[in-house]
C-alpha cells in the first residue's frame, strides 16, 4: 500500500468512530497540553525573574570591604582591574509612601547616571533618565520600575511628572524603566546619589555598597577573585580576617535560578508525562478492540494479496493518526492554557511574591513542541506496534470464517 492509501485508510478509520477516538486521545491531548502549559510559563516566569535583575544582571558584582571604599579606592580599583567596565558607589534607603489608604515600601537607590547602565536601570519604558547634570547638582528627579508605576497610577504615561514623597522631601518621576524587583506594597526608586543625600539626615541614614560591572565575556568568578585580593592589598587587610572582603557575582544567583527552575520543569514535565502513558495505554485498548472488530476485514484484504507488512502497517498508520490528531490538540490546547495561567499569574500578583514584575510572557521554545509532538507519534507507534502486529499474523482462512 502507498502512504496516500495509508493515510486515507487510517483517517476513515478515525472518522467511522469518532467518540471513541476522541475519548481515547483524550489523555494524549491531556499530556501534551500539560507538558507544553507548564514549561511555557515557567519558562516566562524565569526570563521575568531574570529581567527583573536588571539588564547586565550576568556582569555585575556587589563589591564588600569591612573598611569602607572611597572614591579615590574605587578610581584605583578600576585602573588595577582592567576587565572593569564600570564601577561606582550605590546608595540605599527606605522609607515609607503613603497615598490615600495605602501604604509604600519604598527603596531608594542612589545611583549616578554614569552608573545606571550598571545598576539595569537604564533600558526606558517611558520617560527619560536623568543627566549628569541633575547628578551633580542633586535634582529631585527619579525613575521608577514598571511594577512600581502599575502599583501607583495604573500605566506608565500616567506615573510620568507625578511626585513621590520620599523621606524629608519629594522627588519627579521623570522616567519608567523596564525590569525592577518591585512586590506588592513596595516600590524601587532610582536617583542621583546627591539627591539621596539631600532626603535622607542622620536619623534616616543611606548605606553604600560598591558595585562593578564587568566587560563582556570576562570569567565572573576570577574576576571576584581579582577584586578581593586587590581591594585587600589596597586596605591592607589580611586573608584571614573573616568577611573582611568579598565580591559576588549576580551569575551565580541566575546560575542557581536557572537550575532550580530548570529541574522543576523537569519535574512538572515528568509529572504531565503520565498522562501520555495513560493515553498510550488507552490507544492499545482501542486498536485491540479494533482488530478484533475488523478480523473478517483482515482476512479479506489478505486474500486480496496484501502481506503482513501491509497489514502492520495499516494498523500503525492509524494508532499514529490518532497520537497525532492528539498532539496537534494538545498544542493548541497547550499554548492557550499556558496564555491563560500567565494572565492569572500577573494579574494575581503572584509575580509579585516571586520577586519580580510587570507581565508573564509564555516562553513557548520550538524544540519542546517538536519534543512532545515527537513523543506522541512514538507513544502511537510503540503501543500501536503490538495490536498491528497481531493483526498481521492472523491465519486469513480463520479469518474469513470468523463470524
Amino acid at each position: 500500500m502507498s502512504a496516500r492509501d495509508l493515510i486515507q485508510e487510517a483517517l476513515h478509520s478515525l472518522e467511522a468512530n469518532k467518540g471513541r477516538s476522541l475519548l481515547t486521545i483524550l489523555g494524549i491531548v491531556i499530556g501534551i497540553a500539560s507538558v507544553i502549559a507548564m514549561t511555557s510559563l515557567i519558562g516566562g516566569i524565569q526570563n521575568s525573574l531574570v529581567n527583573s535583575l536588571g539588564l547586565n544582571a550576568a556582569r555585575m558584582v556587589q563589591v564588600y570591604s569591612s573598611q569602607e571604599l572611597t572614591e579615590s579606592d574605587i578610581e584605583k580599583l578600576q585602573k588595577l582591574v582592567p576587565q572593569i567596565e564600570q564601577i561606582g558607589i550605590v546608595d540605599s534607603a527606605y522609607t515609607e509612601y503613603k497615598t490615600g489608604d495605602k501604604s509604600y515600601t519604598v527603596m531608594a537607590q542612589g545611583v549616578d547616571s554614569d552608573m545606571l547602565d550598571a545598576v539595569g536601570a537604564s533600558k526606558l519604558v517611558a520617560g527619560r533618565t536623568y543627566s549628569q547634570a541633575e547628578s551633580q547638582s542633586g535634582s529631585r528627579v527619579a525613575l521608577i520600575s514598571r511594577g512600581g508605576a502599575d502599583q501607583l497610577y495604573g500605566n506608565e504615561q500616567d506615573a510620568l511628572g507625578k511626585t513621590i514623597k520620599v523621606s524629608n522631601g519629594e522627588v519627579q518621576i521623570v522616567g519608567v524603566i523596564d525590569g525592577g524587583s518591585d512586590s506588592m506594597g513596595s516600590l524601587t526608586l532610582y536617583m542621583p546619589r546627591e539627591t539621596i543625600s539631600g532626603l535622607f539626615g542622620d536619623e534616616n541614614p543611606s548605606f553604600p555598597s560598591v558595585t562593578a560591572l564587568a566587560a563582556e565575556g570576562t570569567d565572573m568568578d576570577e574576576l571576584c577573585k581579582t577584586i578581593e585580593s586587590k581591594v585587600r592589598a589596597m586596605k591592607g587587610i589580611e586573608e584571614e580576617e573573616y568577611d573582611s572582603v568579598s565580591a559576588t557575582s549576580m551569575k551565580s544567583a541566575i546560575d542557581t535560578l536557572n537550575s532550580f527552575m530548570g529541574a522543576f520543569s523537569l519535574i512538572m514535565g515528568a509529572v504531565a508525562s503520565i498522562s501520555l502513558l495513560v493515553g498510550g495505554i488507552g490507544i492499545m485498548n482501542m486498536m485491540l478492540t479494533n482488530v478484533s472488530e475488523r478480523i473478517r476485514e483482515i482476512g479479506i484484504r489478505r486474500a486480496l494479496g496484501a502481506s503482513r507488512r501491509d497489514i502492520t502497517a495499516q494498523f500503525l498508520a492509524e494508532s499514529s493518526a490518532l497520537c497525532v490528531t492528539g498532539g496537534l490538540l494538545g498544542v493548541l490546547i497547550g499554548y492557550l492554557l499556558a496564555w491563560a495561567l500567565a494572565m492569572f499569574a500577573s494579574g494575581s500578583g503572584i509575580l509579585g511574591e516571586l520577586g519580580a514584575s510587570g507581565q508573564i510572557t509564555p516562553s513557548f521554545s520550538i524544540a519542546t513542541v517538536l519534543l512532545a509532538f515527537a513523543v506522541s507519534v512514538g507513544i502511537g507507534v510503540i503501543f500501536g506496534f503490538y495490536p498491528a502486529r497481531r493483526a498481521a499474523k492472523l491465519d486469513p482462512v480463520d479469518c474469513l470464517r470468523y463470524q
